[in-house]
């Protein structure tokens, strides 16, 4: 099962060895959530001035974030859900700051792998529909997160 993930490094930072990690734990994670193989997303990687950018403009918050999730399965009012066979599933947009990312991990105290991926693994939940606005979404999504980092082996 292979998602169809489309990479753009705009801060031109990530290792290939980087990211082709970044895409086997997103792989790993769509299975652990049944998610159909030959379902698509992005994961683009910016500065922290972009993602403020990006923030200011769909969010109406003016601050750089760590990771922005764009769902596209998400249905607004009057639209209409395309359904099809032959259609495949496109599940979003995941944008990640690498220097909010470089900078949390050594908050944190582990590696920049880590963190990376904690906040890939955050982005995709999202896109499928997790949430953290009240306390048992928060531990429901959390817990998820978790044991999906941990399977992999990029637990804390």
């Amino acid at each position: 099962m292979n998602l169809e993930i489309d990479f753009l490094d705009e801060t031109n930072e990530l290792s290939k060895e980087e990211a082709e990690e970044i895409e086997k734990l997103l792989n790993y994670a769509a299975v652990n959530e049944n998610v159909q193989g030959g379902s698509e997303l992005s994961v683009t990687f910016v500065s922290n001035e972009r993602i403020q950018e990006i923030n200011r403009e769909y969010r109406d918050k003016d601050r750089s974030t760590d990771v922005i999730s764009f769902a596209m399965e998400e249905i607004g009012e009057g639209e209409i859900e395309i359904i099809g066979e032959e259609i495949p599933r496109v599940l979003g947009d995941i944008i990640i700051s690498i220097p909010k990312a470089r900078e949390q991990a050594e908050e944190y105290n582990h590696s920049f792998m880590r963190e990376l991926g904690f906040l890939a693994v955050h982005g995709f939940l999202h896109l499928l529909g997790y949430d953290h606005m009240n306390e048992q979404d928060e531990k429901k999504m959390f817990d998820r997160q978790k044991d999906i980092l941990e399977g992999y082996g990029l637990g804390r």
